[in-house]
């Protein structure tokens, strides 16, 4: 655990002090690549893509908007929903930042073959099911 906690606070310090002017965080890159596939998404669809809870999403969507990313817009059918758009200065950022994190993968893939890179990712995705989102489950 300690590894795993150590080596993230690792690589955002790291990547936090590359990152080009305009580049967006990685929390605000995870939703401009998720609405390059999804313009217009509901600020629900967009938490449970990000692994997200209600609040964490309506802080990321206003820093996000703030920023000049993304517009709000209520749902044309149902007013009490928002759904989230690109700006274009979120286009021209995901661009950048999907360019950030080739260049950040390739690093973090660095001496290791492709099938040790499928295992260290088959691992951190089975963390999304062995401690779901809600806090359940066994320890």
């Amino acid at each position: 655990m300690y590894l795993l906690d150590a080596g993230q606070r690792r690589l955002q310090r790291w990547s936090r002090a590359r990152m080009i002017g305009g580049a967006a965080t990685a929390a605000q890159a995870g939703l401009l690549f998720h609405l390059g596939t999804k313009d217009g998404a509901l600020m629900g669809e967009a938490a449970t893509a990000l692994d997200l809870g209600a609040p964490g999403m309506t802080g990321l969507a206003n820093r996000t908007e703030r920023a000049g990313l993304i517009e709000r817009r209520a749902d044309e059918t149902d007013r009490r929903v928002s759904r989230l758009w690109l700006t274009e200065a979120g286009r021209s950022t995901r661009q950048r930042s999907k360019s950030f994190m080739k260049r950040l993968n390739d690093k973090l893939a660095e001496g290791f073959t492709e099938a040790e890179i499928n295992t260290v990712a088959r691992w951190l995705t089975s963390l999304q099911t062995k401690f779901p989102l809600d806090g359940g489950g066994e320890a």
